[in-house]
């Protein structure tokens, strides 16, 4: 597809985390031919999520979850973003035997202890939420008692300190909460993918359907490129990668790249768009968000 309908940089906003930098290295980089760099903002998924909801910016890596608040000003783009298998946000509680059993087996028993208790999530808005909501609806008699929001990289230290019961985390933390003693309750995407049979979805990428419909295939075009040019190069944004990963381990960089960027990343595709509409629909019925019509979620 054609990327020269671009004509000058566009403001986008995306995570310094190892999947976002990947997938945008070459078309910040100059590395997608005709296509301008864009304009870049780095901002946590929380933060995004916001700017999306005020009109910020052209382009924007943003929860699924957003999308109810954001879809009349956006377009959905059908690639770039975050779906996956066996990639889901995972509950976490100290070990039975520290917590007096809270964190049980990780199977039922376990699951209904964290009925009334306090649970930390990294935002209202996220997509991880709205699977835990999900989850919690299904698993957890009389539902949870109070979330408390908090910044991402406190969670994990506010379970280990008895600070909250359980905590709400994504990303890198699959690879490193044993690192603070913890135990995993539930992977919310295991349950996703046992329930409905799909890819979890997780960050979208989205854009300002003001640009008219030739811009916004052209940037669909454009990412799409990037991201094939990263699995072309791995080496060639490694840097990129690394200097934005927050001191994350190399290793760990490369788990979660491999983890998060993959064919709904070049493509959704059917199963993909199924398990946004699914996600939606889901959380719509259980009265988290609005009810988004079809229409809205297709690609111009």
């Amino acid at each position: 597809m054609d990327t020269n309908a671009i004509a000058a940089p566009l403001s986008l906003a995306f995570s310094p985390c190892p999947n976002d930098t990947f997938v945008f290295d070459a078309w910040v980089h100059g590395r997608v031919p005709d296509a301008v760099p864009p304009e870049v903002t780095f901002a946590d998924i929380d933060v995004t999520n916001g700017m999306a909801e005020r009109g910020e910016l052209d382009a924007l890596k943003v929860s699924y979850a957003v999308l109810p608040w954001v879809l009349e000003e956006y377009a959905l783009l059908p690639c770039g973003g975050a779906l996956g298998r066996g990639c889901g946000p995972l509950v976490l509680t100290r070990p039975a035997a520290a917590d007096g059993g809270a964190a049980g087996d990780g199977g039922a028993a376990g699951a209904a202890a964290l009925s009334g208790r306090r649970v930390a999530v990294p935002s209202e808005r996220s997509t991880a939420y709205l699977l835990f909501r999900l989850w919690a609806a299904a698993e957890v008699p009389g539902g949870v008692g109070e979330i408390v929001v908090l910044p991402f990289h406190e969670i994990m230290p506010a379970v280990r300190d008895g600070k909250v019961d359980a905590g709400l985390v994504i990303h890198e933390a699959r690879f490193t909460y044993q690192d603070y003693g913890l135990h995993s309750l539930a992977d919310l995407g295991e349950h996703w993918e046992a329930t409905t049979g799909l890819p979890i979805p997780l960050g979208a990428i989205i854009a300002k359907r003001s640009l008219g419909a030739p811009t916004l295939r052209a940037l669909a075009a454009t990412i799409s490129a990037s991201v094939r040019a990263a699995w072309q190069d791995p080496a060639a944004s490694r840097p990129y990668v690394l200097e934005h990963a927050q001191e994350m381990d190399p290793a760990v960089a490369e788990q979660h790249i491999g983890l998060y960027v993959n064919e709904f990343t070049a493509e959704l595709g059917p199963d993909g768009h199924a398990a946004v509409r699914g996600l939606l629909e889901r959380a719509a019925a259980e009265g988290l968000v609005p009810v988004v019509a079809p229409e809205a979620l297709a690609f111009p």
